[in-house]
């Protein structure tokens, strides 16, 4: 990441936001990697500002920290009274950190409390989730966010078992999709309560919404030669920045035409061609680097910026 965010670091005063800050990890690289950067560093979840404001203390006023959605990042700007950046980084989903803290419910290999918000201020929980939504709700979210060709049968599971008593522990949950979903598939298609789990933690913290919302606006405070990097861990956020940054490179000439209309040159140019995915080296020493897709795309032109 490091690598392809330094070309775009090259002026002065560069600026990057972290627009999913976490433990601090990414952003401890860029400090130490250009003396002259400056990141501006946001999470919705306050207790990760918290650990990596104590982690980078050191780098003084070279780091800002903001609690915020990453689609919040003009109005942070705004805030700040800077116009334009240099760089942006998203890396997507539920961090390291938040899966390895128990009590925040994120992962199915322990009993935890259902709760999967990053952001604890925000109301509505898993358990919320599982216990109020109607069935068809409850089947359309874990179709459309966790890709789950069972989708209908756990939703009828989860009607049924909450009449009986409330979720409130993952361990209920898990149990429940070892009973409903085939043994055939339980053997062949990785642990049965994943594709739930992201559903639930999609739904919860309105991710794919806010990726939506925030691509556009980050790429409207990008200066030209600026790059935004995506780290996105499943198909559903990869296809939506796929999309974005697709739309951003293509021209608006209309195809067939022998030379490109003026005015009509894409405003940006993608940096990686397709997904860059992590080598078997890099898998071997960092198993959660497996499904990662990388891409990244750079302002080459300043006349749009809608």
């Amino acid at each position: 990441m490091i690598e392809l965010l330094t070309p775009a670091l090259g002026g002065a005063d560069p600026i990057v936001v972290d627009a999913t800050l976490g433990a601090g990890g990414h952003t401890e690289l860029m400090l130490a990697a250009n003396p002259r950067v400056r990141v501006i560093g946001i999470d919705r979840d306050g207790s990760a500002l918290d650990i990596a404001g104590k982690r980078l203390a050191g780098h003084g006023d070279r780091l800002i920290l903001r609690q915020a959605r990453f689609d919040e990042i003009p109005a942070v700007l705004d805030d700040l009274g800077i116009d334009l950046i240099d760089g942006a980084l998203f890396d997507l989903g539920v961090s390291s950190m938040q899966l390895d803290r128990e009590d925040r419910g994120f992962a199915y290999a322990v009993d935890a409390p259902l709760d999967m918000r990053m952001n604890a201020g925000d109301t509505t929980t898993a358990a919320d989730i599982l216990n109020t939504y109607s069935h068809g709700d409850l089947a359309r979210i874990l179709s459309a966010y966790g890709e789950e060709r069972f989708a209908g049968r756990i939703a009828s599971a989860i009607v049924r078992e909450r009449e009986r008593e409330p979720f409130r522990t993952s361990a209920r949950l898990v149990e429940l999709l070892y009973a409903t979903i085939p043994a055939a598939t339980r053997r062949t298609g990785g642990h049965p309560a994943k594709r739930t789990f992201q559903a639930l933690r999609i739904e919860v913290n309105h991710e794919l919404d806010a990726l939506t919302r925030a691509l556009p606006a980050a790429l409207s405070v990008l200066r030209v030669g600026g790059r935004v990097a995506v780290m996105s861990y499943q198909s559903l956020e990869d296809r939506i920045v796929k999309r974005e940054f697709v739309a951003r490179t293509t021209s608006t000439s209309p195809k067939g035409l022998p030379v490109e209309l003026p005015g009509s040159a894409p405003d940006f140019r993608l940096v990686t061609r397709g997904a860059e995915r992590a080598d078997d080296d890099e898998r071997a020493r960092n198993p959660r680097s497996a499904p990662v897709r990388v891409r990244v795309i750079e302002r080459v032109e300043e006349k749009d910026r809608a």
